[in-house]
């Protein structure tokens, strides 16, 4: 544990010194703060309160920016010792490879993890203060935006393990910034733009009500979604189609997205055993 502690601190420091931290908190709390704001207009309209609707907003907002941030601390990780030379050294140590990628982990998921606390305690603080203080927040919004950020954390998690493959196989850094960036757009643009499609050509057949539902929960990002919103909701609004919803559950996306995390995080593990010493 003494080695995990160290690298996770080293890693920190190098996070703090390439402004990630600076970079991941700003972003955050910037776009935190514009989305409550933005959603202070319509809340009498809608009937609830302020804060319902920022957690409605900041998960669109998530879904793009945790992963985002997760592959840009991580694409680097390994691809990047590599190339400066210190992975070579740093495997001679008498230190286990579990150890290293444990605590690259604990530091960039604590980045991720602080960055978000942030950016979402400022989103409640705002809804507090603009909307009549105890009006603007409830206790089963606050409950939402909690739930909200362990599963960023989660979805975050995900994309670290994906992006520590990636870094692992590319061993050069501009090959897996590319990598990064290509597998970002898969799975957070590009893979519900080829739904979409199917959805127009399907006209709600076979596919609307039995396929895509389940191809939801096979996307971290979209499982995210689903955990985030109140049943069928995520469904209803990505399809229009309200009979979808009752076929994928709130337990079922959960799973998905932990089952998305833990199944990163070991293809990362193996992708660096492969690395010869």
């Amino acid at each position: 544990m003494r080695a995990v502690f160290a690298i996770a601190g080293a890693e920190l420091k190098i996070a703090l010194r390439n402004f990630w931290v600076a970079l991941a908190v700003g972003l955050t709390a910037l776009f935190a703060a514009v989305l409550t704001f933005a959603g202070s207009g319509p809340t009498g309209t809608l009937g609830v309160d302020l804060l319902t609707v920022a957690v409605a907003s900041l998960t669109t907002l998530t879904v793009y920016l945790a992963p985002l941030i997760a592959l840009l601390l991580a694409f680097d990780a390994i691809a990047g010792e590599a190339d400066r030379g210190t992975l070579a050294l740093m495997l001679s140590y008498p230190v286990s490879r579990f150890a290293i990628l444990a605590g690259k982990l604990s530091a960039h998921l604590s980045v991720l993890a602080f960055a978000l606390a942030i950016g979402f305690s400022l989103a409640g603080i705002m809804a507090w203060g603009i909307d009549g203080k105890a009006g603007g927040v409830s206790e089963t919004s606050l409950y939402a935006l909690l739930r909200l950020w362990w599963t960023a954390v989660l979805l975050g998690a995900a994309f670290l393990g994906l992006g520590y493959a990636i870094s692992s196989l590319a061993r050069q850094p501009g090959v897996a910034a590319g990598l990064a960036i290509g597998l970002w757009l898969v799975f957070v643009v590009l893979y519900d733009l080829g739904m979409l499609g199917a959805l127009v050509v399907d006209n709600g057949g076979f596919f609307t009500r039995q396929v895509f539902p389940w191809m939801l929960v096979g996307n971290p990002a979209d499982a995210f979604r689903v955990v985030n919103m109140p049943t069928g909701e995520a469904v209803a609004l990505a399809s229009g189609v309200g009979g979808a919803s009752k076929a994928v559950s709130h337990v079922v996306a959960l799973a998905a997205l932990v089952t998305w995390s833990f199944g990163a995080l070991g293809l990362s593990w193996a992708a660096f055993r492969r690395i010869e010493s």
